[in-house]
């Protein structure tokens, strides 16, 4: 993290001690003096929106669109963390620029991905570390739910049951979505089982799905797509016969429009993963993100996109 940025929380936290909390307005104009929630990505705020219901006020740091590896806190940024009641992170590593400062502030800290089953990423320079996507796997967002039931009951007890509640019949739509995604992948012959993206940000989708994956680089950074990464996938597409490939919403496909005019794969569209759309866009919530994201992949490899 930048030092400026590390300086700006010490005097920011202090800041927001002198201000009081933060107190957001209703829709009628009137204070509104919920518990504040934030998240580190505005995934996570849809989900932890699911099980908090009208209790909670739940916000994102990050906006949406934002690239969220390599992310730089703002002094506003720091501000909202110190009047928040609770924050909450995905952890493995994703967020590594919020791990300093969150350290510094007196407030709540829930890492959600906790007791999800973890996978490792297979190479690069992040090799053997977790792979932090596990919120792709809408079976691990089961586990998440659980956290943030917990983690609500604890901040706010008079409503634990309507938390468990919410987080029962969330869970309920999560597998519903995980059993529709299978089912639909499932309908692919075995040579069109592949999932060629630009970071490896789908390795629990394809584990859930049973597809193999392949990716330019690993974890999104600011050095990417090298001419060996390219021509690593340019070998897999065409050894495979990979129909159609596939980038993120928040990184430039200009790496893999290469793949494609170098083999006969087609660009099969774009897939959501670190951001939801806004709210008249593809995906404005994360169940829609993940039916987005197995209709794009389906439609394309089996030659509809």
């Amino acid at each position: 993290m930048p030092k400026r940025i590390v300086a700006a929380a010490a005097g920011l936290t202090a800041a927001a001690v002198l201000l009081g909390g933060c107190t957001g307005s209703s829709a009628n104009g009137e204070a509104d003096e919920r518990p504040v929630v934030l998240t580190t990505f505005t995934v996570l705020e849809d989900i932890a929106e699911q099980v908090a219901g009208e209790h909670l006020r739940v916000e994102s740091i990050t906006k949406v669109g934002a690239e969220i590896h390599g992310y730089e806190p703002t002094p506003g940024d720091l501000r909202r963390a110190s009047g928040a009641d609770l924050i909450l992170d995905n952890g493995l590593n994703l967020e590594a620029w919020f791990a300093q400062f969150v350290e510094s502030l007196d407030v709540p800290h829930v890492v959600v991905s906790e007791g999800v089953e973890v996978m490792s990423i297979a190479d690069g320079s992040a090799e053997g570390l977790p792979n932090p996507h596990a919120w792709m796997s809408a079976l691990n967002v089961q586990v998440y739910v659980d956290n943030m039931v917990a983690a609500f009951s604890e901040l706010d007890p008079d409503h634990a049951a309507d938390y468990a509640a919410n987080g029962r019949a969330y869970q309920a739509e999560l597998q519903q979505v995980h059993d529709e995604l299978v089912a639909e992948l499932a309908t692919l012959p075995a040579n069109e089982r592949a999932l060629v993206t630009c970071e490896g940000a789908f390795s629990y989708l394809a584990r859930d799905a049973g597809l193999t994956e392949q990716y330019l680089w690993a974890v999104n950074a600011e050095q990417q797509a090298t001419p060996q990464q390219i021509a690593r996938t340019i070998e897999f597409v065409d050894e495979q016969g990979v129909p159609a490939v596939f980038c993120e919403s928040t990184v430039s496909d200009k790496a893999m429009q290469q793949v494609v005019q170098a083999t006969d794969a087609a660009f099969g569209g774009t897939l959501y993963v670190d951001s939801l759309s806004d709210p008249d866009g593809p995906v404005p919530s994360y169940l829609d993100l993940l039916r987005h994201d197995a209709t794009v992949i389906t439609d394309a490899l089996a030659g509809g996109g």
